[in-house]
């Protein structure tokens, strides 16, 4: 959620900032009401203040014999008005928010305005691979050595789920198993979270209230609507370990990690080169979290860009690191670069990790904050992410990529300790 302050002191800025993603937005009203709010507190706060000071008169005045009918009627009158009061407050503070809530993340000053088109590539690893024969779909390969299960899938879970099996079942693991050693290597904490989460969670990470439609929801016996979601990644967990908490300056900042299935309502394709598992309602993944101070956020994205760069450059995985510009970033990420892997079979690069940082955006509504040490206050977290990685993808770009022309796979080096030492698949 954006800082309230910054919209009553510089509302052209944030405008501004807005429609480079995309976001056109008038303030006038809801700054017509902030004020009319303010005012309505102190009226309000004046009147109970004079209301109490009258209450503690009443017993001296008594002792004097005093006519109170004239005093009572005026707390009376006092006592209705604060009521009324309270009332339009409270309904000019859920209008409020509900507008706050819907408001995007501001991008960088340095990121670019617009959408896909102003994305910009920041390096390349490797080169396009090349064959001497005509290379397959990761789907057609998959199949032929019998190691996912697609017609059996779609039997258990419909279009967008398939089953992992034998040496396929085996290199999906040694995919997450690699991801888990070297986060584990570079001092990230561990984390198995739960995989059915609260509506607090969704509203945090910011996905809540505007995309609760593209969660799989659980709903109450009662039908009074939706508790608890299934999480459709693990950083909408992982940022909400901190919620409601303040933490000492120094212990930041936190470094997580977690593995989890991701659930998805999106379909399962939506262009038929993306057959197979590049959509798909469920897949795994492996996230890493971090919170930090203000002033670190921007190293500590830097880190994340370059950590799951490095996952993929050890697969020996021709990729690409792009620049996102501000419409193409998440609506709680102020900045966000992609690690996108090449899928010979559509011709193109796909998303493996986004690295995001949300400044203090997600803090704001998780009410996430640390003590500063030199100076006694409290002051919002920064919060960051990045998939460590999605192997949905991964997986099709070692098929794709590392195919042979007998129609075998070889597997990456970096695997072959979790596969037995086998070196393909054929």
């Amino acid at each position: 959620m954006l800082d309230i302050n910054m919209i009553r002191e510089n509302p052209g800025y944030v405008k501004e900032g807005l429609s480079r993603k995309g976001f056109n937005v008038d303030f006038t009203e809801f700054l017509e009401k902030d004020k009319s709010r303010r005012e309505l507190i102190r009226t309000t706060e004046n009147l109970k203040a004079e209301k109490n000071k009258i209450s503690s008169e009443i017993p001296a005045l008594k002792k004097q014999g005093t006519d109170l009918t004239s005093v009572f009627a005026r707390i009376k009158e006092d006592s209705e008005l604060i009521k009324l009061n309270d009332q339009r407050i409270a309904d000019l503070d859920k209008e409020m928010s509900g507008f706050l809530e819907s408001l995007p993340n501001l991008p960088d000053d340095d990121v670019l305005s617009g959408g896909k088109e102003n994305n910009f590539v920041i390096r390349t690893f490797g080169n396009v691979p090349e064959f001497s024969y005509e290379p397959k779909h990761h789907v057609d390969i998959a199949e032929s050595l019998g190691i996912i299960d697609y017609t059996r899938g779609v039997k258990l879970g419909g279009n967008g789920f398939w089953i992992y099996k034998g040496l396929g079942a085996r290199l999906e693991w040694a995919i997450l198993n690699y991801f888990i050693e070297e986060h584990l290597n570079d001092g990230y904490e561990m984390l198995l979270v739960p995989h059915i989460l609260n509506y607090a969670c969704g509203y945090t990470a910011g996905q809540f209230p505007k995309f609760k439609e593209d969660v799989f929801q659980l709903k109450s016996d009662d039908e009074s609507g939706f508790t608890h979601f299934i999480l459709p990644t693990a950083e909408t967990a992982l940022v909400n370990l901190h919620r409601d908490e303040i933490v000492d300056e120094e212990k930041l900042p936190f470094k997580y990690f977690a593995y989890t299935p991701c659930y998805r309502k999106e379909a399962g394709s939506y262009r038929a080169e993306e057959r197979g598992m590049i959509r798909g309602h469920q897949f795994n993944k492996v996230e890493l979290v971090q919170y930090t101070l203000p002033e670190d956020s921007q190293a500590a994205l830097e880190e994340l860009v370059s950590k799951a760069e490095k996952l993929v450059r050890g697969l020996g995985l021709h990729h690409r690191v792009s620049k996102l510009a501000a419409a193409d970033c998440s609506a709680s990420m102020r900045k966000t670069y992609d690690i996108e892997v090449w899928i010979p079979s559509m011709n193109d690069y796909k998303e493996v990790s986004s690295a995001s940082n949300a400044g203090d955006y997600q803090a704001r509504r998780g009410n996430m904050k640390f003590r500063r040490k030199s100076t006694g206050k409290t002051e919002l977290m920064h919060t960051l992410n990045a998939s460590g990685l999605a192997t949905s993808r991964i997986l099709p770009a070692i098929l794709e990529q590392n195919q042979q022309a007998d129609g075998s796979i070889i597997i990456p080096e970096v695997l072959r300790k979790w596969m037995g030492g086998i070196q393909k698949i054929g």
